[in-house]
């Protein structure tokens, strides 16, 4: 057994999971349950309360998160330590989005200072592109921006520039590419003009596979179109650490975004990786993402742990993992225009905690990172909800959800509201045999007919979920969302002792891919890999099975 499960207070946990009453019971007991479990924050609120949680399930999670030294671990990220113990990396995506006063060294440099220098760079770029100062290699001013990345590179900007389309100025299309299929690139760049269209390129290194063959991709596409190599410097930028590589491309040196090793990939979208959404939004309004995130900061390392919603969050995912072998966790957003929030939110905890050593190199013997899935509302309710209410896996849930819509057409927010707020109800009340029972006693059925379907319409309930709303989706309220599941996938693996911050998980593919590829383009049959991946490889090179 690792340390974590050899605490009295993990045994206690394990012990109290098993005496819970019903949520139903739970709610009867306590009349002001929702008062007394939910909070606000960062233009926020989390409702809590329909959780298998009592009073002292609370004071149980909130020891074990102490005895953990989680207050110690999150000073220790902001303060700039050396957390990512593998990489000997400090993990400071926070400075990203601190303010221009706020000092925060590291080696000896304020990096809020360079923070601050990029930011300004970025506005002089944006408002030359916006205004239509920025021309292309005929003169023409840029009608189109195709960003191209992957990972964290790509996803980030992808899903909040589509969460923040009502603040889209009006002035930029917006493509996104990160597959290696060329079929991607290729059906984005058959309807643009090349004397109008933008490349945004993402690399830290300048040499990811799929993100610089897609570069080198949209490259050749632009001379094919009649451009000239003088003619890059006008049309492509890059967000990468490499500028040698970068101006061998042709990419002038002024119009480079630097990328720190201090900023993961999933955590990046605050850096010059939102280039994008600022083209698209303006550099105020991505200002007011920052400040967004900055405000869930500030709550995040200076508020005790009991009034900590990502705590609060993160504590009760690992309850549910860890004591009621809960698999995955659903997030389901009754906003259209942040569906694609489970996406972002399944990369940011899966590849961040799906690990199964701690930070000393043991393995764990719990389970660590959920499986992270969810979608838009109502879609949901007519698909997977049928699992979730009557399935026999437990699977916890988030619903977030604007008061407020862009769009407030006729009844369609009201009807909306009244879905999301009627399926976190079901799923803690459930429905009884005898509920069931007595809805049929009017119908036309006999006894033995209403009694078989009754016991198909029971719905057992006590089907855990957290409820986040805010007043409307705006960049300041979105960046606060964000930074509240960041912060909520840190408070996980801070005690579950794992290192969030790095994935070797990713590498091992990297690696055997680029050894596949030689072989697919080698002049002689695989015949030295397993027989099924030689195989799979001289079938390819025969191009028909």
């Amino acid at each position: 057994m690792t340390q974590l499960t050899q605490q009295a207070t993990w045994q206690a946990l394990a012990q109290h999971s098993k005496t819970l009453p019903h949520m139903r019971e739970l709610f009867s007991n306590d009349p002001k349950r929702f008062d007394n479990m939910s909070a606000k924050a960062c233009g926020l609120l989390l409702d809590y309360s329909k959780n298998r949680a009592s009073n002292e399930t609370l004071s149980l999670l909130f020891k074990l998160a102490k005895e953990s030294q989680l207050e110690s671990k999150i000073k220790a990220m902001f303060a700039g330590d050396i957390i990512n113990n593998t990489e000997q990396r400090a993990v400071l995506h926070t400075a990203l989005r601190a303010p221009a006063e706020q000092v925060i060294n590291l080696d000896g440099n304020n990096i809020v200072a360079e923070v601050q220098q990029t930011l300004a760079k970025m506005g002089e770029f944006v408002n030359s592109v916006t205004s239509g100062d920025w021309l292309g290699y005929t003169g023409k001013t840029i009608t189109d921006v195709v960003s191209i990345g992957i990972g964290g590179s790509f996803l980030g900007p992808k899903i909040v520039s589509q969460a923040l389309r009502p603040y889209w100025t009006g002035k930029l299309n917006c493509h996104f590419v990160a597959n290696v299929d060329g079929t991607s690139i290729t059906e984005k760049l058959k309807n643009l003009d090349p004397q109008t269209t933008l490349f945004v390129m993402s690399s830290k290194s300048f040499g990811t596979q799929e993100t610089l063959t897609n570069t080198l991709t949209a490259k050749e596409w632009f001379f094919k179109q009649g451009a000239a190599q003088a003619d890059v410097a006008k049309h492509f930028v890059a967000v990468s650490s490499n500028v040698e590589k970068a101006t061998e491309f042709g990419i002038d040196a002024n119009n480079i975004f630097p990328m720190w090793d201090w900023v993961g990939g999933r955590y990046s979208l605050w850096s010059a990786i939102g280039l994008p959404i600022a083209l698209l939004i303006g550099m105020d309004n991505f200002r007011e993402l920052l400040a967004g995130a900055h405000a869930m900061d500030e709550h995040f390392a200076n508020t005790p742990l009991e009034n900590n919603m990502p705590v609060i969050m993160g504590l009760f995912s690992l309850w549910y993992g860890n004591f009621f072998n809960a698999q995955s966790h659903v997030v389901l957003t009754y906003d259209h225009y942040l569906r694609g929030l489970p996406a972002y939110f399944q990369q940011l905890d899966m590849e961040s905690n799906g690990k199964g050593v701690t930070l000393n190199g043991t393995d764990v013997d719990y389970s660590t990172g959920p499986i992270i899935w969810g979608g838009e509302g109502t879609n949901g309710q007519h698909a997977y909800h049928q699992l979730l209410h009557q399935g026999t896996a437990l699977v916890p849930a988030d619903f977030i959800m604007p008061l407020n819509s862009h769009n407030p057409v006729g009844e369609h927010h009201v009807q909306l509201a009244s879905n999301c707020f009627g399926q976190t109800q079901a799923l803690m009340q459930g429905r009884t045999y005898d509920e069931a029972l007595a809805e049929l006693s009017h119908s036309k059925l006999d006894d033995e007919q209403k009694q078989l379907i009754a016991k198909h319409k029971v719905m057992p309930g006590n089907k855990p979920s957290n409820t986040i709303l805010m007043d409307k989706l705006t960049p300041t309220t979105l960046g606060s969302l964000i930074a509240l599941y960041e912060h909520r996938t840190f408070v996980q693996g801070a005690i579950w002792q794992i290192n969030s911050f790095d994935q070797w998980g990713v590498e091992l593919g990297k690696l055997l891919g680029n050894d596949v590829l030689d072989r697919l383009t080698a002049d002689k049959q695989a015949n030295e890999l397993d027989s099924s991946s030689n195989s799979l490889i001289n079938l390819f090179r025969q191009g028909k099975i």
